[in-house]
């Protein structure tokens, strides 16, 4: 069996110590430490510094998840076919990894941590998949009010986020396999359940809108 090299023995830890422990709170050193790598300065010396490393690990998540998506997007002819299509290669790519694992804290994390969220948002890794169908979602939902959906849409990202990561976490502390696929299948009924659901608040007249 081949030996993990330094670079990916380097994304490994820093994976797991960000998921446990938030990504503004871990050093260089620390990542290096415990990739067992005696050079301190590992992480500038493979990556260029810790948004080099942060940009590797995002883009080795995320170089997955684009033709799954992109696959079962274009299969897609409803408001579900379309949720499915962001939920669904997510909790596969999950599925795949060994327990325990640490992405999903890995990438709850990357959402919470503002300069993380806004390399997200803005950063060469921006997924055109992820907002074809954010798009989509939107003008099917069109007899809806405009800032009312945006806001739910926000919203379904955190759900899918923060419920990952709490699946990824029983499934380490029971030494189980998490039931990746059933909670695909949850995850879509529900949060279809979310965006359809009816407007009962001044939202829809633009006199109030969540922080979300």
């Amino acid at each position: 069996m081949a030996r993990p090299n330094a670079r990916n023995l380097l994304l490994d830890a820093a994976e797991r110590l960000f998921a446990e422990h938030g990504i503004s709170t871990v050093s260089d050193r620390q990542i290096a430490d415990a990739a067992g790598n005696t050079n301190h300065s590992a992480v500038s010396y493979y990556f260029g510094g810790r948004r080099g490393l942060i940009e590797a690990l995002l883009e080795r998540h995320q170089s997955g998840l684009e033709p799954r998506r992109r696959a079962m997007f274009e299969e897609s002819d409803s408001l579900l076919g379309d949720i499915r299509s962001a939920v669904i290669p997510l909790t596969s790519a999950l599925a795949e990894l060994p327990t325990p694992s640490w992405r999903a804290r890995f990438l709850d994390q990357a959402l919470h941590d503002p300069p993380t969220a806004e390399l997200l948002r803005s950063g060469p890794l921006g997924n055109p998949m992820a907002g074809a169908v954010a798009r989509s979602v939107v003008q099917r939902l069109a007899h809806l009010d405009a800032n009312v959906v945006r806001a739910r849409a926000q919203l379904t990202a955190q759900i899918i986020s923060t419920t990952c990561a709490q699946i990824e976490e029983l499934a380490e502390r029971s030494g189980e396999p998490a039931r990746w696929a059933e909670a695909g299948i949850f995850l879509c009924d529900a949060l279809a359940g979310l965006l359809q659901a009816p407007i009962t608040s001044d939202m829809a007249t633009g006199n109030s809108r969540p922080d979300v």
